[in-house]
């Protein structure tokens, strides 16, 4: 998500950061780039132009004349603007209440609402340990009421039971009634949409909010409609007591109009964004974090938490333990390419890599796309197990073997060797500065990079996956 916008504003930036002083030419010169690259981004244009008003006024003030560097200066007040236009501070769901806390969601039809439901749901109850009773208010959609009680079964997640024939409103009160005498902490109500905001459905919603009392009440909206997004929330704020935004589908908005303009508009904060279709693929929406990833600054915060919530402890002990010791095979380049796949894929980790944006339109360039990662794995699994182990035993012979299992060329074979040999080589390297610890610190006096590994070789270790050095050349 933002990558138009992210690679626009970059080279802006980077042309700045290049001068040693800058006029007040200069900036209001970046600053017409910036509003264009913003309004190409689908941003609203009073939003685009409020933003812009804000940061030229601090720009062209001691702030920046009097800087040391006053290109990374101006990078810093737009990083700080953005995140306020973005909404500031990130804000989380109103759970702390008497049992139960109620969030009803609501949107249009083909907004991805059910869904996200279901998210939140399965979020509540792994990250949060709530137990959390989900209840569908939608009669008019077909199978609607089915489709909540599937997904709760894939989440683990129950389901208020269906009553045929029952409406919206008693439907409402029987879900509180089941919500209070079965002790769950969070109720989820999800209610009716429509193709177009109608008087027929803001009537329903306010009869249901009347009865159940929310102490949420979420909009989900699809990002990929750009403005249109913005216009169904602003209708929606001005009939409904909203207290949150969620942006579905960001993972396929390149632009990011919606959730820059979102704040502005309605005045009312984005809580989470769906960025995949899995049940698992919904973040946390913040701005700060958000800002720091538009601008290439990336977002390790972000990073860290998906390698804690995804990599196993044990595992993680097992690879420091080895890499301690220099060894890296075949199980171990495996490991770190499910790794890879559970923590949003090849792009996703990437985009989280301060100065790294570039190189991920350069990775998509090159193929190194998350079916690649599938495909290294398929050849691994095609090794014996003592294969694997011992990488250098493979043969002309066995190499043939193993292609011919994995469906690929004895080409693609040696690759992956070669990638495996670079990674090991670049783990030895690693436990010659010290480990992990010793390479941070040295990072840090670098700016980023690792003297001797090549960008992106030996990013990672006990518990973090590497980005292989040579990927680029493993494709079809």
């Amino acid at each position: 998500m933002f990558e138009s916008l992210s690679e626009r504003l970059g080279g802006v930036f980077d042309r700045l950061r290049g001068r040693g002083a800058l006029t007040e030419a200069d900036v209001r010169a970046a600053m017409r780039e910036v509003r264009v690259a913003l309004l190409e981004a689908d941003v609203a244009l009073p939003v685009a132009k409020s933003f812009i008003d804000k940061v030229t006024e601090r720009a062209i003030g001691a702030e920046v004349t009097r800087s040391v560097t006053p290109g990374q200066q101006v990078v810093k007040i737009v990083h700080d603007e953005l995140a306020m236009m973005l909404g500031g501070d990130a804000e989380g769901l109103e759970l702390d209440v008497t049992p139960p806390a109620i969030i009803m969601m609501v949107g249009l039809q083909g907004s991805g609402k059910t869904t996200t439901t279901a998210k939140i749901a399965k979020r509540l109850k792994e990250k949060d340990r709530k137990k959390v009773l989900m209840a569908s208010l939608d009669v008019n959609r077909p199978a609607a009421q089915e489709q909540l009680r599937v997904l709760g079964e894939q989440t683990e997640v129950a389901t208020l039971p269906v009553i045929a024939g029952q409406q919206p409103v008693d439907i409402a009160r029987r879900a509180l009634q089941a919500a209070k005498l079965q002790g769950f902490d969070v109720l989820m109500l999800d209610t009716a949409g429509r193709l177009h905001v109608d008087a027929a459905l803001m009537a329903e919603m306010q009869s249901v909010a009347a009865v159940a009392v929310p102490q949420e009440i979420l909009l989900v909206v699809d990002s990929l409609t750009g403005q249109d997004a913005v216009n169904v929330a602003e209708n929606f704020s001005k009939q409904v007591d909203l207290t949150g935004v969620v942006l579905t589908r960001m993972d396929g908005d390149a632009r990011g109009g919606a959730a820059l303009s979102m704040r502005h508009v309605t005045g009312k904060p984005i809580k989470f964004v769906g960025v995949g279709e899995k049940l698992d693929a919904l973040d946390a929406f913040d701005p700060q974090r958000v800002a720091g990833r538009i601008l290439g600054m990336g977002d390790v915060v972000s990073l860290v938490e998906k390698a804690a919530a995804t990599i196993e402890q044990e595992d993680a002990e097992r690879m420091a333990a080895k890499l301690a010791k220099g060894q890296f095979d075949m199980n171990d380049l495996r490991s770190q390419l499910q790794q890879m796949q559970k923590m949003g894929g090849m792009a996703g980790l990437i985009g989280m890599l301060p100065g790294m944006g570039k190189l991920a339109a350069q990775a998509e360039k090159a193929g190194a796309d998350d079916k690649l990662l599938g495909r290294m794995e398929a050849v691994i699994l095609s090794m014996t197990p003592k294969e694997r182990g011992k990488p250098e035993i493979l043969n002309a012979k066995r190499k043939i073997r193993i292609a011919n299992g994995a469906g690929t060329t004895v080409q693609e074979v040696n690759k992956l060797l070669k990638m495996h040999q670079e990674m090991s080589t670049a783990m030895k390297k690693i436990r010659k500065m010290g480990g992990m610890k010793g390479l941070a610190g040295l990072m840090g006096k670098m700016g980023g990079g690792i003297p001797g590994l090549g960008g992106l070789g030996g990013l990672g270790g006990g518990g973090m996956p590497q980005l292989p050095p040579g990927f680029d050349k493993f494709k079809r």
